[in-house]
C-alpha cells in the first residue's frame, strides 16, 4: 500500500550552524508575535524558508524571496545535499504536560503521494482552503519540501523500532534542542537492508495523516498542476512524491494526547440546565481550589472514565463538574458524542460555529483553564485522549472527525 523511498535530504552543515538556534516548530503553530523572535535568533533559521517575517506580508508573497534564501544558502554551504539517499531516524526526547519524560523514535522518508480514494493515505479532518493556497504558493516558487507531513503506521509488535533505535544509538548523529527543550536526534540510515526492512513493512500498510493535512493536499495540488503542465499521466517523478515523518502509533513515545475545548461567548449552563439539556448523563462535582488543580483533578476523577463517554465542564467558579454515560454497543466516538451532544446540545454551537471561532481549542489542560480564568472564553471542556484503535478505525472506514481530535 504505503510507498517510501529513500531520498538525498537538504541538510545543515552542523559546522557553519548552530542546530539549536536554527529548529522552529511547524509553521502553522508559530503565533504571530514570535515570528521576529525566530527570524531575529540566526541569520539561517529555518523560518526564513518557511514564513515572512510579518504575518501581514503572507498574503501578498509569492515567496520568491524564499527561494533566493534557498539558494543562498546553499551556495554559501550552510545547506548541503547529502551523497547518498536515506531514510532519516529521528529520536525525540521529551516531557508530557504531566512532567513525565518520553522518547519517540520515528523516520524520514519520501511518501508517494495518493488520492484519499485509495484509502491508502488516510485523513481524520477536513481542511481550510487558506491555508493551502498559502502553502501551494511557496511549493510553486521554491519547488521543495520545507516541512513535512505526520504520519502514524500500525505495529503493535514494535517491528521497526528496534532497527531504528539500533540506527540511533550507533550514529553519527545531528543533534539539537529546541525552545521547548526537546531534544532532536537525527541518524542517516543508507544500508540497504534497513531502508528495504522498512518499504517491505510498509508496503502492507495504510498511513494515517496525525498533522499536515494542509500540507499533504497542496502536495497533491501540486503534482496534479506539474501532471497537467507535462501533459499528464502517473509515475516516479519529483512532484509525485512529499517529504513525511512516520511514527509508529503504537511505540511507548507515541502520545495521542487530548486537545481541549474552550466555549468562547455561549454561556455555561446552571446545574439544572446541565441536567436538562444532558438526560442520561451522571454528573460528579469536584472543588478545585484553583485553576492550577485542573490537572491532578482530571487524572483523579476523570482519566478513570476511559471505558464510558465522559468529559469534564470547567466555568472558572471553582467547581469542575464531571460528566459520563455508558457507552452502548456500536456507539460513537466520544469526541464526536461531545460535538453533537455537548456543543450542540448544551450550547446550540454547530459545525459551522465552530469552524467560525465560536470554539478554541487549548492543547493542555492549564491553558483551557486560563482562558476561562482570563475572560476568554466561558467554560473550558476537558477530554480524554483518543485510542489509536479508534483512529485507524475511523480513517479505515473513511470517516472524518471532528476537528483538533
Amino acid at each position: 500500500m504505503t510507498d517510501v523511498r529513500a531520498f538525498r535530504a537538504l541538510r545543515y552543515d552542523p559546522v557553519r550552524v548552530d542546530l539549536d538556534r536554527v529548529v522552529v516548530p511547524p509553521y502553522d503553530v508559530i503565533a504571530p508575535d514570535e515570528r521576529a523572535v525566530y527570524w531575529d535568533r540566526d541569520p539561517h533559521n529555518a523560518i526564513r524558508l518557511e514564513l515572512t517575517r510579518d504575518a501581514a506580508d503572507e498574503a501578498a508573497t509569492d515567496y520568491r524571496e524564499v527561494a533566493q534564501t534557498l539558494a543562498a544558502w546553499q551556495e554559501e554551504g550552510a545547506l548541503l545535499r547529502d551523497a547518498r539517499p536515506a531514510l532519516y531516524a529521528l529520536r525525540q526526547r521529551f516531557r508530557a504536560p504531566d512532567g513525565s519524560e518520553h522518547v519517540r523514535d520515528g523516520f524520514f522518508a519520501l511518501l508517494h503521494l495518493e488520492d484519499y480514494e485509495r484509502r491508502i493515505v488516510r485523513p481524520h479532518e477536513r481542511t481550510l482552503s487558506g491555508p493551502k493556497a498559502d502553502r501551494l504558493k511557496l511549493l510553486r516558487a521554491t519547488g521543495a519540501n520545507l516541512s513535512s507531513v505526520f504520519l502514524l503506521y500500525e505495529d503493535p509488535q514494535r517491528a521497526l523500532n528496534e532497527m531504528l533505535a539500533a540506527r540511533l544509538d550507533a550514529g553519527p548523529a545531528a543533534v539539537a534542542r529546541d525552545a521547548a527543550g526537546v531534544e532532536h536526534r537525527l541518524v542517516p540510515v543508507a544500508d540497504a537492508h534497513a531502508i528495504g526492512a522498512v518499504r517491505g513493512f510498509l508496503a502492507d500498510r495504510p498511513v494515517v495523516i496525525a498533522d499536515g493535512h494542509h500540507r499533504y493536499e497542496t502536495a497533491l495540488a501540486y503534482r496534479d498542476e506539474r501532471r497537467a503542465a507535462a501533459g499528464g499521466g502517473a509515475g516516479d517523478a519529483p512532484f509525485d512524491f512529499t517529504l513525511a515523518y512516520f511514527a509508529n502509533a503504537y511505540a511507548p513515545g507515541t502520545l495521542l494526547l487530548p486537545i481541549h475545548r474552550v466555549v468562547r461567548e455561549a454561556p455555561a449552563p446552571d446545574d439544572a440546565g446541565w441536567a436538562a439539556r444532558l438526560p442520561g448523563w451522571s454528573q460528579q462535582r469536584v472543588t478545585l481550589p484553583g485553576g492550577d488543580a485542573v490537572p491532578a483533578a482530571l487524572e483523579r476523577h476523570l482519566a478513570p472514565l476511559a471505558d464510558r463517554h465522559a468529559f469534564a465542564a470547567d466555568d472558572g467558579s471553582g467547581v469542575l463538574r464531571v460528566f459520563s454515560r455508558p457507552r452502548a454497543p456500536g456507539d460513537d466516538l466520544s469526541i464526536r458524542v461531545l460535538h453533537a451532544e455537548v456543543l450542540r446540545g448544551v450550547f446550540g454551537l454547530d459545525d459551522a460555529a465552530v469552524r467560525d471561532g465560536a470554539v478554541a481549542f487549548p492543547k493542555h489542560a492549564p491553558e483551557a483553564a486560563r482562558e476561562v480564568r482570563g475572560g476568554r472564553g466561558s467554560v473550558a471542556l476537558y477530554l480524554n485522549p483518543l485510542a489509536a484503535e479508534d483512529v485507524f478505525r475511523v480513517t479505515a472506514a473513511g470517516e472524518i472527525l471532528p476537528q483538533k481530535s
